[in-house]
């Protein structure tokens, strides 16, 4: 065997093993397959796969009533009307309003809350009002706090703009009730008992006063 053959099968042996070191790398390929893609070309995929989808669910709507509920949808038309309204913010301040008109009824303070009463509530506390008065009865009332707050239901009408918005609440306090000599005829001031009541708050939206007013009550 001359030289020459000897070197032609030393160079054949190095390409077959070469070749079979890449496949082990590299896998098989079979066919014409696309050529790869540089990586910086790729980032901007990954991107996109986590990119908000336009149109997608409120999550301020829907982390307070179900999605797609007639509720929701009042909700949102009520975003379109007024683009500042937000509900999170609104039973934020619906908790505020429980705490003071609530103790401003127990209390008879009527001056202080009347600009947030609607005219049919108004007329219904100040009758309350008025009964304990003439009985010569006072109320001592304390808030301790708000132990549930939830939206129960919303409406709107589109044609008039108002919107009406639904809120459970259940508040814990003391209170007594004293006749004229002081003495107490109801209630214990070492007592926490729990107020459960459902108000619901109305608004003309996009109107100038940002004010809600309560227009109805139930328990």
């Amino acid at each position: 065997m001359n030289s020459s053959l000897i070197q032609l099968l030393v160079l054949a042996g190095i390409a077959i093993f070469l070749i079979l070191k890449l496949r082990s790398v590299l896998g098989t390929r079979d066919g014409f397959e696309k050529p790869s893609v540089p990586v910086e070309e790729v980032r901007p995929q990954v991107r996109r796969d986590f990119e908000v989808i336009e149109g997608g669910s409120d999550r301020d709507i829907t982390d307070h009533v179900p999605e797609g509920s007639p509720a929701a949808q009042a909700l949102a038309e009520m975003k379109k009307v007024e683009k500042s309204f937000t509900v999170t913010p609104f039973l934020q301040g619906a908790r505020q309003a429980y705490e003071m008109i609530l103790m401003g009824f127990e209390k008879g303070e009527m001056d202080r809350i009347r600009p947030f009463l609607s005219d049919e509530v108004e007329a219904s506390f100040a009758e309350v009002i008025d009964a304990r008065e003439a009985q010569g009865l006072t109320v001592e009332a304390n808030f301790i706090g708000l132990k549930e707050l939830s939206l129960e239901d919303a409406t709107f009408d589109r044609a008039s703009g108002m919107a009406e918005v639904t809120v459970r609440f259940v508040g814990e306090l003391t209170s007594v009730v004293r006749d004229r000599a002081g003495q107490i005829v109801e209630g214990d001031p070492k007592a926490v008992k729990r107020q459960r009541d459902v108000w619901t708050f109305a608004r003309r939206m996009g109107s100038d006063d940002p004010n809600w007013q309560l227009v109805a009550t139930g328990d």
